[in-house]
């Protein structure tokens, strides 16, 4: 999504919107099996910023914004954060 180029889905992450508690947070679904709309986003901080930046995550999942992306950023983070996909 922030990059916008396909990849593997092994270099993906899943990410949904839970909406029961307020504001609505995006959550990482790295096995692909919580309920509702999802988004895809490669495994890089770098295109999560870009999404957030575009405003990717709200038109994606149908949502009205902004959705609170914190908990995507540390999964990431956790992860090691690789570096953006190369662009060809």
């Amino acid at each position: 999504m922030g990059c916008r180029q396909r990849g593997d889905r092994s270099r993906l992450l899943r990410v949904v919107a839970d909406r029961s508690g307020g504001p609505s947070v995006l959550l990482p679904d790295p096995g692909a099996r919580l309920p509702g709309r999802g988004a895809w986003v490669h495994l890089a901080l770098a295109c999560l910023d870009l999404a957030e930046r575009r405003r990717a995550f709200p038109r994606a999942l149908r949502l009205p914004g902004p959705l609170d992306a914190g908990a995507v950023r540390e999964h990431l983070q956790q992860r090691g954060g690789s570096p953006a996909p190369e662009h060809h």
